[in-house]
């Protein structure tokens, strides 16, 4: 039983923090079950546990907090889909590495929804598309943009943190840090790909991509 969360207005982000802290708390507990909370913040940056300070090349523009999660820096704001995912993994195997990838399989699920080709890279954290309609790279190979990000912390195997997803945030915005510590690639967002997907779209595409990743993950693990 998972319950669903959306907040439509921002949300202040100490204000997600301590909510989250709170209900994983419980869940570790059995006091409460687990959540997905879908929501976006004002603009900021946040820090994970490997930022460089090099990297947040404009630290005056938004306000910076320190994350906790895991990864290097990000941006959230308006028209980017937070998705905060508080799951308990002592249910679910705790097998962190397939936790990841199953995070990164239910964000392409999702984009397949809209036609969009989502795809990971070995040492670039967080989902990518190719961008035929760029320049190519001066090595000959195609142009890929990121169009969501991964972060995540557990607490006695329960997550919190999880996924943004560029819907239609100002893209000027990354501009003032190196997101994830990657300089050699963009980003994009669903919008900037000539798509006019609003974000109660992408929300009904989250809901129904989620099944198939992880109830079928939860079942086949109960199996055993």
């Amino acid at each position: 039983m998972v319950e669903w969360r959306v907040s439509d207005s921002p949300v202040p982000y100490r204000e997600a923090l301590a909510f989250m802290e709170d209900r994983v708390a419980k869940i570790a507990a059995g006091e409460a079950e687990e959540m997905i909370w879908l929501l976006e913040h004002p603009p900021l940056y946040t820090a994970g546990t490997s930022a460089k300070r090099e990297d947040l090349v404009d630290p005056d523009r938004f306000p910076v907090f320190e994350a906790g999660r895991g990864g290097q820096y990000t941006y959230h704001g308006p028209g980017q889909r937070v998705a905060y995912v508080m799951l308990d993994l002592n249910k679910r195997g705790r097998d962190v590495r397939c936790f990841v990838r199953q995070l990164e399989d239910w964000v392409i699920a999702a984009l397949d929804e809209f036609n969009v080709k989502g795809e990971i890279r070995d040492g670039r954290v967080g989902v990518w598309v190719q961008r035929p309609d760029k320049p190519k790279a001066a090595d000959g190979s195609l142009r890929e943009d990121k169009i969501a990000a991964i972060g995540v912390k557990l607490r006695k195997w329960v997550s919190f943190h999880g996924i943004s997803i560029n819907v239609e945030p100002d893209l000027s915005h990354f501009e003032g840090i190196v997101p994830c510590g990657i300089r050699d690639h963009g980003v994009t967002s669903l919008v900037d790909l000539g798509l006019p997907v609003e974000m109660a779209d992408l929300d009904l595409a989250l809901r129904a991509t989620f099944c198939r990743i992880f109830v079928s993950k939860l079942n086949a693990t109960s199996e055993v």
